[in-house]
């Protein structure tokens, strides 16, 4: 295996299982390229692997997205439809969906630059991010526990409600937040349980991920992919999508019965063993 087909691997692994875990895909693929001195991912492959993720989360709950078209062509054709579920999630859905726009709109090139231009100080920021997406997660449970009523479906979202897991996606721009641990958290907070918490938090993916890619495809044109290239592409997409794929299943089975403490942890560990083997220099060529 040569060491691009390697770095491919690893790096698809990193994304699919990273995406929709609540432990934060931006901050890994900045920090373990940085600690291991590889040089930083091509735009090229940053697009094969977005869109890979994206295959995941669009083929694991194509029922979910085939009801929401339905629900959404009714809105469109019957104005006495307008006030079901089936209608109000997906606009609950384009509501939360707004924010993350923006802030990626105004916020992905500055952070982009940085992370081209000092990988050091952007893999320590990853860090710190880390330990904000912990504590994002603790406090979330803690808050759950304390809550006395349950949403019985996520159609019962309040648009404040949906405007609120739309602003925790925003933050997620920066790099180390985790995209589904803001979101699951806010979905815990304002009254969905796990399930239909990281169940509304990844329909609430697909779009920023499919607007994340399409945004990336703006600089694709300059970077053609060698014939040797080719592979690792291959390599890093259907790994990329059959670990994502691997994991949102896990991840849905696992809410059912268990906090999400455990992820805290790890961000908390994390962020803590990040900072202390970045403090120095970063190591010359």
């Amino acid at each position: 295996m040569t060491p691009d087909v390697w770095r491919a691997l690893v790096l698809g692994a990193l994304q699919g299982a990273t995406e929709f875990l609540p432990i934060s895909s931006s901050g890994h693929l900045i920090i373990v390229p940085e600690l291991l001195g590889w040089p930083a991912s091509s735009l090229t492959f940053d697009v094969v692997v977005h869109w890979a993720t994206a295959l995941a989360v669009v083929t694991y709950f194509r029922r979910d997205w085939l009801a929401l078209a339905r629900g959404a062509r009714n809105g469109l054709w019957s104005r006495s439809a307008r006030h079901t579920p089936e209608v109000r999630l997906p606009a609950l859905l384009a509501l939360a969906t707004i924010p993350a726009a923006i802030a990626g709109a105004l916020l992905a090139d500055p952070f982009d630059e940085l992370l081209r231009t000092d990988p050091r100080a952007m893999a320590r920021f990853a860090a710190v991010m880390l330990l904000v997406t912990g504590v994002l997660l603790t406090a979330s449970e803690l808050l759950a526990k304390r809550r006395s009523s349950e949403l019985a479906r996520l159609s019962e979202l309040g648009w404040g409600a949906a405007a609120a897991i739309g602003v925790a996606q925003a933050l997620a721009i920066a790099p180390g937040i985790s995209r589904s641990g803001a979101t699951m958290a806010a979905g815990l907070t304002v009254g969905a349980v796990r399930e239909q918490a990281a169940r509304f938090s990844f329909l609430l993916a697909a779009p920023i991920m499919v607007g994340a890619g399409a945004h990336q495809l703006l600089g694709f044109a300059a970077e053609s992919p060698t014939s040797a290239e080719v592979l690792s592409l291959a390599v890093g997409f259907v790994v990329a999508a059959v670990v994502g794929y691997v994991c949102i299943g896990w991840l849905m089975a696992y809410v059912r019965r268990s906090p999400l403490y455990v992820f805290a942890a790890y961000t908390f560990a994390a962020g803590l063993v990040s900072l202390w083997l970045l403090r120095g220099p970063a190591p010359g060529p």
